[in-house]
């Protein structure tokens, strides 16, 4: 029987499972694919589970945007850190994570047909959530260190276009863009009529005197742009499956159709992990990005001794580096010589969007700083050995 192909036959398989499988059938290897981090939710987070257990009523449905105590958290969280006050003209969503923020947010502004604006190298999932809603994601070039193009951005919007969206701390490549950059872009967005999707998962990791820049800190943003978070990262917490999102006030009964659609709450238990985690101590955060700030200097160190062999980008924020190989190779094919006969696995740079060229996205957050090292030695051997 010939069944009618579904809108998912344009969704591209997400890369981390098929890695994955490599790596299974490949015993002893090392990855530095997965963007999660290696350490594990401060105590607090466990400490507040025992409230959790004591009240019945939290097994029943809570409120669809989040409990109130970690929305006021969150809201000191946000003026603390990203200089973010909620007021009459925004509100704070607790999501299943930021990716659930990224749907909420292309479900509420969108209508099939629509255009959302990624930059490229861009996020795999945002392409693929995109395309989900039957809309179509425009591509838009980043200049050779990933940094935005505002002109470029400008030019590629249509009278289709209903968002641009910005990673920084950027993942897949790792760079952070700059303030001056990210104001260009909300003023574009506003003097457009469009929005302003700015992902921010990876705001607590910057490096070298680097600060993390909130677009919707900027004057009179609120109605226009929609702020990403998530706990996965900073805290841990991947499997929690905790984020949030600020949004314009006008927005939230559309957002609250759609979760109350696919989720009806988030879950109320990682609800109250998550008010834990917040009140961790101000060294856990610290100490866990020093650790991983340490590992990013190996990795450079290593790294610079490809570089005849390919571009090695700077790169200040999350934990990512993004090669582009100076090979034609297919970047999977690549992928799986690493994995078979180096015993190290990456993730190939055409599932962000990089079609023309060969790229590989490093990952090494996940690591104890060893096994970091190992890791990434093992890797500048390979290439040097299947590209030499």
């Amino acid at each position: 029987m010939n069944y009618k192909l579904s809108r998912m036959s344009a969704v591209q398989s997400p890369i981390i499972p098929v890695v994955a499988e490599l790596i299974k059938n490949s015993p002893g290897t090392i990855s530095l694919g997965q963007g999660v981090v290696h350490y594990n939710p401060p105590p607090e987070a466990i400490e507040l589970l025992p409230k959790f257990l004591s009240e019945s009523t939290n097994n029943l449905y809570q409120a669809v945007t989040g409990i109130p105590e970690l929305i006021t958290a969150l809201t000191n969280k946000l003026s603390k850190f990203n200089s973010i006050e909620i007021n009459d003209h925004n509100c704070i969503v607790v999501t299943a994570g930021s990716n659930m923020g990224f749907i909420n947010a292309i479900l509420a502004i969108t209508s099939p047909g629509d255009e959302i604006i990624l930059n490229t190298p861009y996020y795999f999932n945002h392409e693929m959530a995109i395309k989900m809603a039957g809309c179509h994601p425009v591509l838009v070039a980043t200049d050779e260190n990933y940094q935005l193009i505002p002109e470029k951005i400008a030019q590629a919007i249509t009278p289709k276009t209903r968002a641009v969206v910005t990673i920084s701390p950027n993942n897949p490549t790792g760079v952070v863009y700059p303030e001056t950059t990210l104001k260009q872009v909300n003023q574009i967005c506003r003097n457009r009529g469009i929005y302003h999707i700015s992902d921010e998962a990876y705001e607590y990791f910057t490096y070298d005197g680097i600060k993390h820049i909130s677009p919707g800190a900027f004057p009179e943003s609120s109605e226009y742009t929609i702020s990403l978070y998530s706990l996965s990262k900073a805290y841990g917490f991947a499997s929690w499956r905790i984020g949030y999102m600020v949004i314009p006030q006008h927005l939230l009964n559309a957002v609250k159709k759609v979760q109350d659609t696919i989720l009806i709450c988030p879950p109320v238990v990682s609800q109250y992990a998550a008010l834990g985690a917040l009140q961790a101590q101000n060294n856990y955060l610290k100490d866990n990005i020093q650790t991983i700030a340490q590992t990013r200097k190996i990795v450079i160190n290593a790294l610079n001794q490809l570089q005849d062999l390919c571009t090695i980008t700077p790169a200040n924020g999350a934990f990512y580096f993004f090669l582009k190989v100076h090979n034609q190779m297919d970047a999977l094919e690549l992928v799986k010589q690493l994995i078979q006969e180096h015993k190290i696995a990456v993730i190939p740079g055409t599932t962000f969007g990089m079609e023309n060229g060969c790229y590989l996205r490093v990952a090494y957050g996940a690591l104890q700083q060893q096994t970091a090292k190992q890791g990434i030695e093992r890797l500048v051997k390979g290439l040097k050995s299947i590209l030499s």
